[in-house]
């Protein structure tokens, strides 16, 4: 198959980009940026794909970001990720007999949706407010993706992912997610030598995380499936609270202060647990464990960013 892959140099792309170069079942693979395609514009990004003319087409171009970033820049997180959707979604109609994934967020649940949360609590309640405009956006896409299937019968595959870190993440201090976040803060506290170290909220709030090659598994994994469903899941099926989380980096990072708690500052989401039943029951499951992976994230953030 001939892939075509945007946002290949993101968190995401950059380790599919590695997978994929290796897979027996890619032909060639074509690693799209923003040097060679303006996803905010329809003509751009319509000419790369009629031009590529793939077999499969791999969405992992998003604006991303953590609590704080989320809940600052709400414009840019909606139209941002609406513009680079919505223009790779209607150019594909200008291809025939393309395979989509697009890749979304556990953010496009409700709320309040029963844990662990299983693919049908789609659209069932109202979104978690601090991250909303970017799970609309996500949303958009996926009734987007059921209408070109429905209208043209593409086939178009929704992959979940839950809570994503590794190599190549976003360690900014104040944009990031909340293991990159993490690690920076606290190995910058353990070079200065601090006493201690505070962490948004009560630290009770639960949480899943991915190492992001696991995904980039999985996606190999799927993508010459032929599948009756259009949306999966896809986690780790284990859940720490933030505070064990915080705990497990400093032991990673060998800080040697004390974690604290800053009351002020939002929990977010109070639990975030994926039902990933449909996807291990097709042969898939994730093989890195939070330990493993935070050391290897750690061991990245060394030798790249410091």
């Amino acid at each position: 198959m001939k892939v075509l892959l945007f946002g290949s140099n993101g968190l995401v792309g950059s380790s599919l980009g590695r997978k994929l170069k290796t897979s027996n079942k890619v032909s060639k693979l074509v690693l799209s940026t923003r040097k060679d395609t303006d996803l905010f514009n329809f003509e751009s990004t319509k000419k790369k794909i009629i031009y590529e003319n793939p077999d499969v087409i791999i969405i992992a171009a998003a604006k991303v970001g953590g609590i704080h970033a989320n809940n600052t820049n709400r414009v840019e997180f909606l139209t941002e990720n609406l513009k680079i959707n919505l223009n790779i979604l209607e150019s594909s109609t200008y291809i025939k007999n393309v395979k989509i994934i697009n890749l979304g967020s556990s953010c496009i649940y409700p709320l309040n949706a029963e844990n662990p949360i299983n693919e049908d609590a789609l659209l069932s309640g109202k979104l978690e407010p601090t991250n909303s405009p970017y799970a609309m956006a996500k949303l958009t896409a996926i009734e987007l993706g059921d209408a070109l299937t429905k209208q043209y019968g593409y086939e178009v595959l929704n992959l979940m992912p839950t809570n994503l870190y590794g190599p190549n993440d976003n360690f900014d201090e104040l944009s990031s997610h909340v293991i990159p976040g993490l690690i920076a803060r606290m190995h910058n506290a353990k070079l200065n030598k601090d006493d201690s170290f505070s962490i948004w909220g009560s630290g009770t709030p639960k949480r899943e995380f991915l190492y992001v090659d696991d995904l980039s598994d999985c996606i190999e994994f799927l993508m010459d499936k032929n599948l009756k469903e259009n949306l999966l899941n896809v986690g780790s099926g284990y859940e720490v609270t933030i505070l064990e989380l915080a705990n497990l980096i400093k032991d990673t990072i060998g800080f040697e202060g004390e974690i604290t708690l800053d009351s002020t500052k939002p929990d977010g989401n109070p639990r975030k647990l994926l039902d990933s039943t449909l996807i291990n029951n097709l042969g898939w499951s994730a093989k890195t464990n939070l330990k493993e992976g935070l050391a290897l994230t750690y061991d990245y953030y060394v030798k790249n960013s410091v």
